[in-house]
């Protein structure tokens, strides 16, 4: 039975300052609320909020978890608002249907497959001559999508086998007067990025250097497929899950009626 957990952190105590820094410590520190070690389930997390007020990590996992330890190190352990929330993620997997919509959320990690990088990195061009010293191909790279554009590519190339679509967005019906005949109804996709960010850490303090580039999307999405939108869900999209990276949310759309 899968859970959801949105877990609060202090971000002003030394711990949690240590634990966002580094996506590898975090990593570790969220496996430990899990009673069956060492780990073997799909453990999917995503950084939400990180403010110099408040931090919100959301972590999906197979068993229910205990995040006494993360409340007790990094958060508020006693206080309003510092305990855990973790709720059964089976009624939301159970209600996707074809056709659908739903509003979403996904921190990701966009990259792509290549022979040779044009710029390798000090592992990658080790992997490269020790192709050469034996006269093996190396298996492709995976290079980082930049730009936003790229970026947003990249989700919508990939959206269709993860059992969903995003449809066109719709502009906004202009004030009286202001129609023109040549005015386009359609905004293009209903996504953005709504913050990029480059992360740098290192697994111990004597290893190599880890990149990522990563893209944080919002939007609203079709779905298509429920039993492969399902999957998407439980597992991940794209690479680096370890590192906080590919835990796709939903939730219901917005009304005009709850909006006003």
């Amino acid at each position: 039975m899968p859970y959801l957990s949105k877990i609060a952190l202090n971000p002003r105590r030394r711990t949690t300052v240590s634990l966002l820094s580094n996506p590898h410590r975090l990593h570790a520190a969220i496996l430990s609320g899990l009673a069956v070690q060492p780990v073997t389930e799909r453990v999917l997390w995503r950084l939400d909020n990180n403010t110099p007020h408040r931090a919100e990590i959301l972590v999906l996992t197979n068993s229910r978890p205990s995040w006494a330890h993360l409340v007790d190190d990094a958060g508020w352990p006693g206080a309003d608002g510092g305990a855990p929330l973790t709720a059964d993620y089976t009624p939301l997997l159970e209600h996707l249907t074809r056709g659908r919509e739903f509003s979403f959320r996904l921190t990701a990690n966009p990259v792509q497959s290549i022979p040779r990088p044009d710029r390798p990195s000090e592992q990658q061009a080790a992997r490269l001559k020790e192709g050469a010293d034996n006269g093996s191909r190396p298996r492709g790279f995976r290079v980082a999508h930049r730009t936003a554009h790229q970026q947003l590519q990249w989700l919508l190339k990939r959206c269709e086998r993860h059992g969903f679509t995003i449809p066109e967005a719709t502009a906004a019906h202009p004030a009286p007067g202001l129609h023109t005949e040549h005015q386009d109804p359609s905004a293009g996709p209903a996504v953005t990025i709504t913050s990029r960010d480059i992360l740098r850490f290192r697994k111990r303090p004597d290893g190599p250097r880890i990149t990522l580039s990563t893209a944080t999307f919002e939007g609203r999405l079709h779905v298509t497929d429920p039993d492969a939108l399902r999957a998407s869900l439980l597992d991940g999209i794209g690479p680096a899950k370890g590192y906080g990276q590919g835990l796709l949310t939903l939730a219901p759309l917005r009304t005009e009626a709850t909006r006003g």
